[in-house]
C-alpha cells in the first residue's frame, strides 16, 4: 500500500525517493543547517513532504549542476529555501499594499484592535 503524499516517510523512504543513500542524508543534516527531519524517540529520522523537497533540491544542486556543498549554503543564504528546492517561481502571498484599499484597512484595524487587547492584557498581567 502506497503513502499518501503527505505522509512522512522513514530515512529509507525518503533516502528511496531522494536518489540518494541513507548515509549522505545523514552527511547533509550535518552540512545544510536547513535539512531539519522530524527526530522521533530513540533519535528515528521522519521525514516530511518539505523535507523531501528540499533534499531533492539539494541533490539536484550537488550532483546535476555540480555546485560545492559551499556554493550550496551560499545560495541558500542569498537567496532563500525557494531556490534550493526550486520553487522560486512559486508567487508570494499578497502583501498589504498589492491588497485592494478596503481589504488592507479592515487588516489594519484589525492590527489595532489586537495591539490594545495585547496592552490590555500586559497590563492585567502587571497588576
Amino acid at each position: 500500500m502506497a503513502k499518501g503524499a503527505n505522509a512522512f516517510r522513514s530515512i529509507s523512504e525518503a533516502a528511496d525517493e531522494v536518489g540518494a543513500p541513507q548515509h549522505v542524508l545523514r552527511f547533509w543534516e550535518t552540512k545544510f543547517p536547513f535539512v531539519t527531519p522530524v527526530k522521533r524517540a530513540g533519535g528515528r529520522r521522519f521525514y516530511r513532504p518539505q523535507d523531501i523537497a528540499v533534499l531533492k533540491g539539494v541533490r539536484r544542486l550537488l550532483h546535476d549542476e555540480g555546485l560545492t556543498i559551499k556554493g550550496v549554503l551560499k545560495l541558500h543564504a542569498e537567496n532563500g529555501i525557494g531556490r534550493v528546492t526550486g520553487s522560486e517561481g512559486v508567487a508570494p502571498a499578497p502583501t498589504a499594499a498589492a491588497m485592494p484599499s478596503s481589504d488592507a484597512l479592515d487588516l489594519a484595524r484589525l492590527r489595532d484592535r489586537l495591539d490594545a487587547a495585547r496592552t490590555r492584557l500586559l497590563a492585567a498581567l502587571d497588576a
